[in-house]
């Protein structure tokens, strides 16, 4: 079978394995849909701290059952499903209490271990949930990352009937807004420097989308979300200047989620959160019950994910999908590629 391997940063080259044995426990996915992510992209450029090369990339996945080990039940061949691409080692203290998510032993596809950037990929059958009927192979690739954002605003509770500001409209930041919307928020407003983005987002019916360059946006904040501002504030970029306006502009006793990753240490006003008491939380990953809920609304209707997808390649032009990701010098959210049939 072909196989996509990253061999060291900006080299990726397509070449025939042996199809992997399948283990009791297991159940065999052809692949058909790999979405990139913009870790994946870190991990190209070589500037991501948890990968080692060569590695194999493909976390967001979706595919149908090729076969069957010999201890699972409840699958059928040919039904079109994903999984969830964590290694967790089901002894430490998160495992023993039902939050695998973060193992002190995680290891994820693609980054610590191989990823599914392949023609067939063999994973543990309590990872691997089946997708509705109508749901497309492009919209299950893109479960993983809607679990990220439904994940994101279940670590401030409940958002019906609250402001939520989202700060970052890439592909992440329009996920977590429009779940935001999906679960009842009042309203929601989202910010990025990306005019490109911002238009993105407002096509996904994220109808309040500024700039924060082009606006005061403390002025906005309040026009848009009324004079109690925002309930909720999520950081989906991962840099200081997001981090700085979301403590900047938050509510007294509000919530802050920092969803993006940050490559560099951040400076932050302790003082503001201390006076203010503003709770600040972090997110990572999922768990199988964000995947649930990822699919549910996505079954129902309630996430615009086509707009989204804004680039597809051929698997065996695996290296053109991240030289034109470098050409579009950031006008692109989901990037996808389709593997042969």
């Amino acid at each position: 079978m072909k196989q996509a391997v990253l061999l060291a940063p900006g080299k990726i080259i397509i070449r025939e394995v042996e199809r992997p044995k399948l283990l009791p426990d297991q159940v065999l996915i052809k692949i058909r849909r790999i979405g990139i992510c913009g870790s994946d992209i870190h991990v190209y450029h070589g500037t991501h701290p948890y990968t080692g090369y060569p590695i194999v990339q493909g976390h967001e996945v979706s595919g149908v059952v090729a076969e069957i080990g010999e201890n699972v039940t409840g699958f059928n061949l040919e039904e079109q499903v994903v999984f969830l691409p964590q290694i967790t080692c089901g002894i430490c203290f998160s495992c023993r209490n039902h939050k695998e998510h973060i193992c002190d032993n995680l290891k994820v596809m693609g980054f610590q271990s191989n990823g599914a950037a392949q023609e067939y990929f063999p994973v543990d059958a309590n990872k691997v949930l089946k997708t509705p009927p109508g749901v497309s192979q492009d919209h299950a690739a893109m479960i993983e990352p809607l679990a990220v954002a439904v994940h994101a605003l279940s670590r401030c509770g409940d958002v019906n009937g609250k402001g939520v500001l989202v700060l970052g409209a890439g592909t992440i930041g329009n996920l977590v807004a429009q779940t935001a919307r999906a679960v009842g928020a009042r309203k929601v407003l989202i910010t990025d420097i990306s005019d490109y983005k911002l238009s993105k987002a407002r096509i996904c019916g994220i109808s309040s989308a500024v700039n924060p360059l082009q606006v005061n946006l403390g002025e906005v904040i309040v026009e848009e979300l009324g004079p109690e501002k925002a309930d909720v504030i999520l950081e989906c970029v991962g840099v200081q200047d997001t981090i700085s306006q979301a403590i900047e502009y938050a509510r007294k006793g509000s919530f802050i989620v920092v969803v993006g990753v940050f490559g560099q240490k951040a400076a932050i006003d302790l003082g503001l959160i201390q006076d203010r008491e503003i709770t600040i939380t972090g997110t990572l990953m999922y768990q199988k019950r964000d995947y649930e809920q990822a699919i549910s609304l996505i079954n129902g209707g309630l996430i615009d994910l086509e707009t989204m997808i804004t680039h597809r390649f051929p698997f065996i032009n695996y290296p053109e999908a991240y030289q034109a990701i470098e050409a579009l010098n950031g006008e692109f959210l989901k990037v996808m590629i389709e593997m042969p049939l």
